[in-house]
């Protein structure tokens, strides 16, 4: 195990009792236990208090637009298959702006890691309702309360044949770590959801509301992870009783692999058939 030392990065910004200090410190947990140098792998963001994560953290890092964290990773992950690539998005990042984005991700399997921090609300902007806040919440902008029910983004992978959907709770660090090594190792795109309470802007989805719904799926009777029908049940289930841990896996062929110039090796390492500026005078 390398020391969690090695993973400092600059002096965090975020609120305290935010729940993406637990996320981070199961993040630094998994490539440390991992053994994964800071130099050893790439994290993309997008914008939002989720796109300061790779900040604080030492590592490779892309700081992308808002909800298109998504592409960057692809072109990553094509352009050198063997950097493993670990994209930072938070529920309005990811299932909102870049809700196309997730569903091309889904279609196509790229080998690496999304990590959803969901907090229900954009905290970043003050706390407007995101698609995964519940119905009926008020916030500056829905004072009368959110007219439509929450987007079921686990449910909708699922559908989609993700290869793997898991979902954590940044108050069960242990847990969380468990769920980051099994996304990072998995091959094929793993999508971890991670429910973070916003200490700030959100005062009903908060720790104890959380700790008094979550239970880990896989202690339950009756856990198939690969029986796409219970993990669709699963991946819906909300309100009095929240899962965690692993709800979905599939084996499928990976983007990587249905390229056959990659065939020849990381891009990075072939030489062009013409000079660079031959392609680029095409353009002109």
């Amino acid at each position: 195990m390398l020391p969690l030392e090695l993973y400092q990065g600059i002096e965090s910004a975020w609120c305290p009792g935010c729940g993406n200090f637990g996320i981070l410190k199961a993040c630094k947990q998994a490539l440390a236990e991992l053994e994964i140098k800071p130099e050893g792998i790439l994290m993309v963001s997008g914008i939002g208090q989720s796109g300061k994560f790779p900040h604080y953290l030492r590592c490779n890092t892309f700081n992308g637009i808002h909800g298109r964290s998504l592409p960057v990773a692809t072109g990553a992950r094509l352009a050198n298959h063997e950097l493993p690539v670990v994209v930072n998005a938070g529920d309005g990042d990811c299932y909102g702006e870049g809700g196309n984005h997730l569903l091309a991700a889904l279609r196509r399997n790229p080998n690496f890691t999304l990590v959803v921090h969901n907090n229900q609300v954009y905290a970043l902007t003050k706390g407007q309702a995101s698609p995964t806040t519940d119905q009926g919440y008020k916030t500056l902008l829905q004072p009368a309360g959110v007219a439509c029910p929450p987007l079921h983004a686990l449910a909708l992978a699922v559908s989609q044949d993700c290869s793997w959907v898991g979902r954590g709770f940044a108050g069960m660090v242990e847990h969380l770590t468990g769920l980051y090594k099994q996304a990072l190792t998995h091959q094929g795109f793993a999508l971890l959801e991670v429910l973070q309470p916003c200490v700030t802007f959100n005062h009903v989805n908060t720790y104890q509301w959380y700790q008094a719904r979550v239970y880990e799926v896989e202690k339950e009777s009756g856990y198939d992870p690969e029986n796409e029908l219970w993990a669709y049940q699963k991946a819906r289930e909300w309100g009095e009783r929240i899962p965690l841990g692993v709800i979905f896996k599939r084996s499928r062929p990976l983007l990587e692999e249905v390229h056959p110039v990659l065939k020849a090796g990381p891009l990075v390492r072939q030489q062009p058939e013409r000079p660079i500026k031959e392609l680029l005078a095409d353009f002109f």
